[in-house]
């Protein structure tokens, strides 16, 4: 059986300042894996400052009742390119480009295959990025139909196309990590059940691209030629059918939740057990866990729309099944982190590195974001209670801002000294933790609450109820918290990429436990 920690613990790249190593262009056009990933993760930090600007913008608004800055329209405006910004900008192409650069080391291969790919993706998403800010729709992220087709303004045929980029630039960017997961099984002739688990995640990431966002970019060229007028797919005033909208978005859209959690989740198999300093509790469960996701990934988009009566109800109880069934292969991967940890003595060294508790923080978040799912997938909960509240903003942003997010930062401070030559200050990185931490839980937290008592969603008003005032109040507190966190991040990466202390060798050094470990816990099959 395959050993991820025999295959991480000695993967160390050299510290050093890879931005004065190359010119601009060489940065911009080279192949080598972890520029490709660097500048892929940075553009997806600039798209999370601009999308936390928007939900900045939401909080200030939304924090007593009444109008207090801006009108319903700039309101949508800015909820749509918030949440089509960190979803499609940020959380998948951050994810994506995290793998890129570990890819190499941790499968033994010379760098990621396709690299052209990898290229195109980046700057097709970077033109439809462009488009989409012209464009300032405010038909809100799910640019359902035929909403999006006529009140978003007469230059909305810009977000449609950009729609059509950006499931472009997704399925280029699924090429490569597919394509050097099976690199792998070609150099080393071994078993599949062998690979890596950061492989896995590259294969089960990459097809997931490559199968699903085909068809984000078909729903955007049929919206554009509907709003052309065309065709008549998802328009009903001219004959067609806003529900085979829904079908067509969800195919793409619920697989869209695993796109970024995948290639992440494949990152900590890598990043755990070098920081533990032993193996993982179990490599086959994480095979199944992958295998099982992926195969069950494609089975429940129905229920993004499970409300609307049109779906006979038998479709809607498969889809409700297969909602209740993804819980075993994410509890899997759960389990098998906790395991991890919990098999042996977590050293000082480890507990004090700021990668390893933003993992923790992420593997807590995505433990309180998903024992709630079963009631997202629940129809009569869901359908009489849930679906248009804040609960349900409340189980995406304990996902995506708490899982995604502290992996993105687990990630990036992981990699900053091999990429800069100099160490982050501990400080600055410690304060963005413990604001992150508490801050994004009271968040999540809040928005449960706020769906508990009935808060819609969308609006940019609301009743001067008791629950509602306190809770978008301290909602809004939590936020303008998070909001430091990440404005320290930033201040520290920069300020000390220039006069941090210079790293050399290692600067994760932790005690090798595995044989320690392996006397007191056997790792399971």
């Amino acid at each position: 059986m395959s050993s991820d920690y025999q295959y991480h613990k000695s993967l160390n790249w050299e510290p050093e300042d890879l931005f004065s190593k190359y010119s601009f262009t060489q940065l911009i056009t080279t192949s080598d894996a972890r520029l490709l990933g660097l500048k892929g993760m940075l553009l997806a930090l600039i798209m999370l400052a601009i999308g936390g600007a928007m939900a900045m913008t939401m909080r200030v608004e939304l924090m007593e009742p009444g109008i207090q800055f801006i009108g319903p329209k700039p309101y949508i405006n800015a909820v749509t390119l918030h949440g089509l910004i960190m979803v499609l900008a940020y959380s998948v192409p951050f994810a994506t480009a995290a793998l890129y650069f570990i890819l190499p080391t941790t499968l033994g291969l010379d760098g990621i295959k396709s690299p052209w790919a990898a290229h195109m993706s980046f700057l097709t998403l970077i033109l439809g990025g462009v488009l989409l800010f012209i464009s300032r729709p405010d038909f809100t992220w799910s640019f359902y139909a035929p909403l999006s087709l006529r009140v978003a303004g007469d230059i909305v045929w810009m977000a449609h196309i950009a729609i059509i980029l950006v499931g472009i630039s997704e399925f280029l960017g699924g090429i490569p990590l597919l394509r050097t997961a099976l690199a792998w099984k070609k150099k080393t002739g071994g078993r599949w059940i062998d690979m890596p688990l950061s492989g896995w995640g590259a294969l089960t990431g990459g097809l997931f691209l490559l199968l699903s966002a085909p068809m984000l970019s078909l729903v955007g060229f049929i919206m554009l030629t509907d709003y052309l007028e065309i065709s008549a797919i998802f328009e009903p005033a001219r004959g067609g059918d806003a529900l085979t909208f829904l079908f067509m978005s969800w195919f793409y859209g619920h697989p869209a939740v695993y796109l970024p959690l995948v290639p992440l989740i494949a990152v900590l198999y890598h990043m755990l057990p070098r920081l533990l300093g032993r193996n993982l509790w179990s490599h086959m469960s994480g095979v199944i866990a992958f295998s099982a996701l992926f195969l069950v990934g494609f089975g429940v988009w129905v229920h993004h729309f499970q409300p609307n009566f049109t779906v006979h109800s038998l479709l809607n109880f498969f889809f409700q099944f297969m909602t209740m069934l993804i819980i075993v292969p994410s509890s899997l991967h759960v389990f098998n982190w906790v395991a991890s940890m919990w098999q042996g003595r977590i050293s000082h060294e480890t507990r004090a590195t700021i990668p390893f508790k933003f993992i923790a923080g992420a593997v807590f978040m995505i433990i309180v974001g998903g024992v709630n799912g079963y009631l997202n997938g629940n129809i009569a909960v869901d359908t009489d209670f849930i679906h248009n509240t804040y609960w349900l903003p409340a189980h995406f942003h304990a996902m995506f801002l708490g899982f995604i997010g502290m992996m993105s930062m687990a990630v990036f401070y992981s990699i900053y000294p091999f990429v800069t030559g100099r160490m982050f200050n501990q400080t600055l990185a410690n304060l963005h933790f413990w604001l992150w931490l508490p801050g994004i839980f009271s968040q999540v937290m809040l928005m449960f609450w706020l769906g508990l008592t009935y808060h819609p969603r969308w609006v940019v008003d609301y009743l001067p109820l008791p629950e509602w005032v306190t809770g978008q109040f301290w909602l809004s507190i939590a936020g303008f918290v998070n909001g430091l966190g990440f404005l320290i991040f930033v201040i520290n990466i920069l300020v000390s990429a220039r006069w941090g202390k210079a790293v050399t060798g290692d600067p994760w050094p932790v005690p090798d436990t595995s044989m320690a470990d392996q006397a007191v816990v056997q790792p399971a099959e």
